[in-house]
């Protein structure tokens, strides 16, 4: 069916239908309120001095006064490094986790829709819900995880939240629990629209499990790989609410990502300085967009040159199909 965008006159010509940019409008308008405004804004204080309680300093342009003190801040740098290191424990696992997860899923026949409701479901909890629950969870004392190691004979188990040798981690098994969900859909959605006849072929020819895995599951999902990693490496880094509900930070700022140190600073520090804050959030948007752009230009080669038509499978199931 036809969408019907435009209204034929009875002149034989056509004229736009005012009625859908009409219906557009309070999205579009909501849109730009919450979403673009926010980022033009944001941009443009990042190049202030504003102090949240000095209105005077609202519009203070200060050039590179920001990114000057930032250079030099070693807090800054802390929180670098925390990022770094939070997004090296997030993303690979979450990203081989959502892949094996989608390849049981698509192999079951019974009850599949259940198991991807279970999936997603850690996806569409309250934030602050998922975060609490692992709060009780990794409690020194009662948590469920302890008392499974002390039953299991362990005297003294970590002091997960508490211990900076293992808050970064806890909160990073607490991250991936809560954002696997997503990335195991857009894989299963990539398997399923991979035809049988390709597994098929490959079975009458003798191929393995994992062999076909191999040369036709992986090469067959690379933009989806691509995809997966694109949105991981735009959003890892600049997660926040773990970090905030969890450890606030601690212990000795080893939680204290960079989403979490603007955060502060914009709110909870000193004069509550949205400029330098919004300096930092900068950095760190700008960095991220270009991680995910050399990602995808280094991926652009497979992706081309990915498809089944380089499998000698295809060609057999081709072949059979003729016949």
């Amino acid at each position: 069916m036809a969408f019907r965008g435009r209204k034929t006159s009875r002149h034989g010509g056509e004229r736009n239908n005012s009625w859908a940019y009409l219906f557009l409008a309070p999205a579009l308008g909501l849109y730009l309120l919450f979403s673009v405004w926010p980022i033009f804004r944001g941009a443009a204080m990042a190049f202030t001095d504003y102090r949240f309680i000095y209105p005077d300093t609202r519009w203070d342009f200060n050039g590179l006064a920001n990114y000057r003190e930032m250079w030099n801040d070693p807090d800054f740098w802390n929180a670098v490094r925390v990022t770094i290191r939070f997004t090296f424990y997030v993303l690979p696992f979450t990203v081989i986790i959502s892949f094996i997860l989608a390849v049981v899923i698509s192999r079951v026949r019974r009850l599949a829709g259940l198991y991807r409701w279970m999936i997603y479901l850690p996806v569409i909890l309250p934030v602050a819900v998922t975060y609490l629950m692992f709060g009780e969870l990794f409690n020194t004392k009662f948590g469920l995880i302890n008392t499974v190691l002390r039953d299991f004979g362990m005297r003294r188990p970590p002091n997960w939240l508490n211990d900076v040798d293992y808050a970064l981690r806890a909160i990073s098994i607490a991250d991936i629990w809560r954002g696997v969900g997503f990335p195991t859909l857009l894989f299963l959605i990539g398997l399923y629209s991979i035809g049988n006849d390709l597994y098929e072929a490959a079975a009458v020819d003798g191929a393995s499990g994992w062999q076909q895995l191999r040369s036709i599951t992986l090469p067959l999902l690379k933009p989806v790989f691509a995809l997966v990693l694109l949105l991981s490496l735009s959003s890892i880094p600049m997660t926040v609410d773990p970090m905030l509900i969890l450890t606030g930070g601690g212990p000795r700022d080893t939680t204290m990502s960079l989403g979490l140190y603007s955060y502060k600073t914009a709110f909870q520090l000193g004069d509550l300085r949205l400029g330098y804050a919004s300096a930092m959030n900068l950095v760190l948007g700008l960095s991220s967009a270009i991680i995910a752009l050399l990602v995808f230009r280094s991926l652009r080669g497979d992706l081309e040159s990915s498809g089944p038509k380089r499998r000698p499978w295809r060609r057999a199931a081709a072949a059979s199909a003729d016949q």
